[in-house]
């Protein structure tokens, strides 16, 4: 299959204004732009043929030419990153049989996860969208309850059929655990990673449909693909000892940037 990683990024994000710009230090000191960091993560998927950023901000386009990126510009109407996808496919005349949206504000995705959501639609011709999900492990639902106690709306988390299709994704925990029987390990919450596998009449179906009421209220773009019956594969990814966890908020900074030095 032609492949083709689309990276969104806009500068006015409702939690983080700016946020693709934010710099992170990096194990060796130096700093990166999260949109860089999203770059290269993309860059180091095998069997890509291309990469693009994707954004209606000069600023962002600037910073990402000059680390080498090649961007399309999209109009200032997407509401979000799968919107904005759809928008790049026409703008871009992008010619690909399938499409990844690997958002700009998760730089701590290894490349396995990309390459197994695309093995994974490789094997079913019949998934038309599909996202990777990753079991927490004791630290990650522990950023996920500290964030709730917090006030702050931090990841996302997906539950899914015996089938491997998604029944429902929310910025809440799912499902609820009480606080005295949580396992220490094999906890049965698991984290929504921010990528997405589309064929190209499944991205061009969403960029027709309204923006659905659930969707809204948790803003989360993929729900509009299960309000309007086009099922979403959830394809479980491995750690494999690493940590993994989005930029949502200024407190993710340290949070990854300690991931970065190695201490966590």
């Amino acid at each position: 299959m032609k492949t083709v990683i689309l990276i969104p990024a806009r500068y006015a994000s409702t939690r983080y204004p700016g946020k693709p710009l934010v710099e992170l230090t990096q194990k060796d000191g130096t700093k990166k732009s999260l949109i860089q960091m999203s770059w290269e993560a993309a860059k180091a998927v095998t069997g890509v043929d291309a990469v693009h950023v994707v954004t209606d901000d000069d600023r962002i386009k600037a910073a990402a030419e000059a680390f080498g990126a090649s961007v399309i510009m999209t109009p200032e109407t997407c509401e979000n990153g799968t919107a904005r996808c759809a928008a790049a496919l026409e703008t871009g005349a992008i010619e690909a049989d399938l499409i990844v949206n690997l958002q700009g504000d998760a730089p701590l995705t290894p490349a396995w996860f990309v390459e197994d959501l695309i093995a994974a639609m490789a094997r079913d011709a019949e998934a038309q969208v599909a996202t990777p999900v990753l079991q927490c492990d004791p630290l990650t639902y522990g950023h996920f309850i500290e964030d709730r106690k917090a006030g702050r709306v931090g990841g996302t988390t997906a539950v899914f059929n015996t089938k491997g299709h998604a029944l429902y994704f929310s910025k809440e925990v799912l499902p609820y655990i009480d606080p005295d029987k949580v396992p220490e390990a094999n906890i049965p919450v698991y984290h929504h990673v921010g990528v997405y596998a589309y064929r190209p009449d499944a991205l061009r179906a969403y960029g027709t449909w309204d923006e659905c009421d659930l969707e809204r209220r948790e803003g989360l773009e993929q729900l509009r693909f299960l309000f309007n019956d086009l099922p979403v594969a959830c394809v479980e990814v491995e750690g494999r000892g690493r940590v993994f966890w989005e930029l949502n908020n200024p407190a993710d900074v340290a949070r990854i940037e300690s991931v970065l030095a190695g201490t966590s």
